[in-house]
Formats: structure tokens, C-alpha cells, sequence
């Protein structure tokens, strides 16, 4: 039975072009057109729920989350494997269309699933099911971008709105129904990573999900030695979700994402990749938020609409648990 839903099912929808995903264990690849380059590599495990949520399921945001993780390291993300924890009982319909949207995903951002594992376990044991995905890139020669590369006089760029995937797992899951409706941004970010690149010099580049666009900046600020200091009034967040947020209490800073990057960028190339992004159909909203400054080292400071100075801390605890 196993055998059959691996045949019948993962392989079609999966395999597509690439001839190394069938019975063997392990995927043999080349990269000899990548000579000088360093090999980028990166894990991760899905265990969102629910599983289906507005503008997304746990398939595509396995295989985007992944390719956004190679990517922050300035990556050309190339293959993908998944593995599977399917709960005894997950209905094969739903199955199929998580199968389907990993498949489209993967098309989006070229790139190919070339191995995988499957298990099934007792009803009750994996909560319908959980996904587990590696990734592997390459870095072009003499590409260095860190989170511990931002340098004072940086200017920091957000690539749109932030708190909608947190915010629409949320209400799905709750059964919240708000005026507006409100969808996941999960979405590949390697091409945007791409024209960034070719249009300037990047200091450092991350994804905030988890924690949010707050944390990510404490984990810049910390790991570089700098200080960082952000607008509010600059922060983009679509008044939905401003006011989803209002009503449960939440703070959009602390609020994950799955298809937004923060970067920082040297002053002078700032206007070049700034236009570069937002020809980009994801970064289309990109917009600067702030600047990296000597001191407070290690700090976060926002000026608030109101004129005073905060400090933002990182999140401390898990705010909204299983959103990826």
C-alpha cells in the first residue's frame, strides 16, 4: 500500500522533469557549472495548522520557506527533498492538493524536488500531517551576505506588508471573520534576491517569520554589533490586518511572514535596489523603514507616530504557535 501511494500519487505529482526522483534513495547531482561557488544548504519542518489557510497550504509554504532560506544567503536555490508524517485517516483528496501546490511552487521558483520520504503513522500521532524539507543552493564566487553584515549608515528595506501569513493562519484558525479578507504572502523570494543583487551591493539579507519583522531586527542588531533605528510611521501593514491585530491584542512587528525579506543596504546603492524591488511583482511594495546607526550597539530603537522613542525587544515566548 505504501508502494502504491508513492507510485500513484507522490511520484506524478512530483516528479516532473527531473529523472533522479523514483527508486533509488538518494538524488546524484551535478554542479560542475557552479566551479568557484560555495554550496548553501538548509532543513526545515512544516507543522502548520490548519494545514489548508487563505492564500496558501503547509505544500507551497514547505517549498517556499525552503527556497526563502537559501535565498537570504544570497543562494541560487537548485533542489529540494520532503519528507512526509502523513496521520492514518488524512484524506488522499487533500493529500493530492498539497502534492499539486509543491509542484506549482517548485515550478515558480525553478526549482526541483529530487528526493523524498514518506511515513505514516497511527491517527493522533502527527495531527493530519507534518512536512520536513531540505534545500540546496549555490552562492556565487565572491558573494558574502550574513545576517552580521550590516554596517552603520545602512538603509534598511522591507519588501512589503508585514503580519498577513501570521494573521491569516490566525483567523482560519480561530474562525475569525473579518470586514477585509485577509491572505498569506507566501511566496518564493529568489528572483526578487536576484535583481536586488544585480542592481547593488546587499549587506545582509533575512526573512522574518517567526517572531516577525521586530525579531529579525534584534538578531541583526545583536549579531552585527550595531544599532538600529526604525520609523514607525514607515511600516507597512495593510489596515486588515492593523486592525485584526488591534482587536486580539497582537503587534504586526511580532507577527510572522513567509514571503517578505528585510535587507540592508549601503546608503548609495539604496535608490538602485529600492527600484529594483518593487519591479519585481513581490516586491512591488517595498519601502524603507529606517537606518543602522553605531549606537545603541545591539539595540533597537522606533521613533513612534506620537514622536516618542521605544525600544523593541525580541519576542519573548511562542506569540502564535504553528504558523509554519
Amino acid at each position: 500500500m505504501m508502494r502504491e501511494l508513492i507510485e500513484e500519487l507522490f511520484l506524478p505529482a512530483l516528479k516532473g522533469e527531473c529523472a533522479c526522483l523514483g527508486s533509488d534513495d538518494s538524488a546524484v547531482l551535478s554542479l560542475a557549472e557552479f566551479s568557484g561557488g560555495r554550496l548553501a544548504l538548509t532543513t526545515d519542518t512544516y507543522v502548520v495548522s490548519p494545514v489548508f489557510f487563505p492564500g496558501g497550504n503547509i505544500g507551497d509554504l514547505a517549498v517556499n520557506g525552503t527556497v526563502n532560506d537559501l535565498s537570504m544567503a544570497g543562494a541560487r536555490p537548485l533542489y529540494l527533498t520532503a519528507g512526509f508524517v502523513v496521520e492514518e485517516g488524512f484524506p488522499v483528496a487533500d493529500l493530492a492538493k498539497i502534492l499539486d501546490s509543491m509542484k506549482k511552487a517548485a515550478d515558480r521558483a525553478d526549482v526541483m524536488i529530487v528526493a523524498g520520504d514518506t511515513k505514516v503513522v497511527e491517527h493522533g500521532k502527527a495531527d493530519g500531517i507534518f512536512i520536513n524539507t531540505a534545500g540546496a543552493g549555490m552562492v556565487p564566487a565572491g558573494l558574502d551576505i550574513t545576517a552580521r553584515g550590516l554596517k552603520p549608515g545602512d538603509v534598511l528595506i522591507v519588501s512589503g506588508t508585514i503580519g498577513d501569513h501570521g494573521m491569516a493562519v490566525l483567523s482560519k484558525r480561530e474562525g475569525l471573520d473579518f470586514e477585509s479578507d485577509i491572505k498569506s504572502d507566501s511566496a518564493p523570494l529568489n528572483g526578487l534576491v536576484a535583481d536586488m543583487i544585480a542592481a547593488g551591493d546587499i549587506n545582509a539579507l533575512r526573512d522574518p517569520t517567526r517572531g516577525g519583522l521586530a525579531s529579525t531586527l534584534v538578531e541583526f542588531a545583536s549579531e552585527s554589533g550595531v544599532g538600529i533605528v526604525i520609523d514607525e510611521s514607515s511600516l507597512p501593514v495593510r489596515e486588515p490586518v492593523r486592525g485584526a491585530c488591534e482587536i486580539l491584542g497582537l503587534d504586526p512587528l511580532y507577527v510572522a511572514n513567509e514571503g517578505k525579506l528585510v535587507a540592508s543596504v549601503p546608503r548609495a546603492a539604496a535608490k538602485t535596489v529600492l527600484a529594483a524591488m518593487r519591479k519585481n511583482a513581490v516586491g512591488r511594495e517595498s519601502t524603507i523603514i529606517g537606518e543602522v546607526v553605531a549606537e545603541p550597539a545591539g539595540k533597537v530603537l522606533m521613533k513612534t507616530i506620537i514622536g516618542g522613542t521605544r525600544l523593541v525587544d525580541m519576542l519573548s515566548g511562542e506569540q502564535l504557535p504553528r504558523i509554519c
